[in-house]
């Protein structure tokens, strides 16, 4: 009979719905992720500890590498650094410059580099750090620190650039031509007065371009032609409002998008939402973020590259 009971309840708890709601139930979403921030550069890991610390902050852009190095672009300088905090890249900003927006290692081994300032332009850069390709952006402002974020190259050969002030994204051929741009202060996002300064545009497999619109408080996703197809902001969570200058950004490959509010004041410092807008994980730790990237969910890694 000491068998008999279990076995019966076993039996009877596989039939109902009790035994359904323990079967399905899902573990809480966790991130271990490196983060670009004022106050912090480094990896923070899936039980929001500091693992890792560049030892200096205020970081504009990063990666961690495949080969687990991490490449960190500053207001100053770009740099990739091993665990032990030993460069083997290094770029120095040139001196008729002002400040370095973006750095991104490439399939080719050279790392795009963006400078503001008087001589805006993008670059890859050689493992030597001489300048392999040169490409004068348009930004149409002379406000350095607002001419561009986050340039990204795509896999067509193309240079994917978010200019701020120019509420445009814009995308340019190694020769330098603009060959299409997505405005971003269109009456569908708001238009002029809403401030959608685009600082993260990701081109997403499908075609589409993912844009976070840092003073508007808002990301979108816009198809081929530029049209929004999604969008979401604080209006869709009034009660967190989570959306304060989101700056990085993230697509993970099961459709999710993770933001960075870089202002925020309160605890939601980066966030991830499903396409039918439900937050399923926040970082509340003490740290914000002006960039990220989503390194292991749940203690997996995230496959694939980063789409950030």
């Amino acid at each position: 009979m000491r068998s008999f009971f279990p076995a019966l309840i076993i039996v009877i708890l596989a039939g109902s719905s009790l035994a359904g709601s323990l079967l399905v139930a899902e573990e809480p979403l966790r991130h271990s992720f490196f983060i670009a921030g004022p106050t912090f550069t480094g990896i923070i890991d899936e039980d929001g500890q500091e693992t890792w610390d560049a030892k200096r902050p205020a970081a504009r852009d990063g990666f961690i590498l495949p080969n687990g190095n991490a490449l960190i672009a500053w207001g100053d300088e770009v740099r990739e650094l091993t665990k032990e905090h030993q460069t083997v890249f290094h770029y120095v900003k040139a001196a008729e410059n002002d400040e370095i927006g973006t750095a991104e290692r490439l399939e080719n081994g050279r790392t795009l580099i963006t400078e503001l300032g008087p001589k805006p332009r993008l670059m890859e850069v050689n493992s030597d750090g001489s300048i392999a390709i040169e490409i004068a952006l348009q930004p149409e402002t002379d406000n350095a620190h607002m001419q561009t974020r986050m340039a990204r190259k795509l896999a067509s050969g193309n240079y994917l650039v978010p200019h701020l002030l120019a509420f445009k994204i814009k995308e340019y051929a190694p020769d330098g031509k603009v060959l299409q741009q997505f405005a971003t202060d269109t009456e569908d996002l708001g238009g002029r007065a809403a401030e959608n300064w685009p600082f993260t545009a990701i081109r997403l497999e499908n075609g589409h371009t993912l844009v976070n619109l840092t003073h508007g408080n808002k990301t979108a996703e816009l198809d081929a032609d530029g049209k929004v197809i999604w969008k979401i902001s604080n209006d869709d969570f009034p009660d967190v409002r989570p959306f304060a200058d989101p700056c990085g950004g993230q697509r993970l490959p099961n459709g999710n998008t993770v933001i960075a509010s870089y202002a925020s004041q309160g605890p939601v410092k980066v966030f991830e939402v499903t396409r039918d807008k439900k937050i399923v994980w926040k970082y509340t730790g003490r740290h914000r973020a002006h960039e990220f990237q989503i390194l292991t969910t749940n203690g997996k890694p995230i496959e694939g590259k980063p789409m950030k």
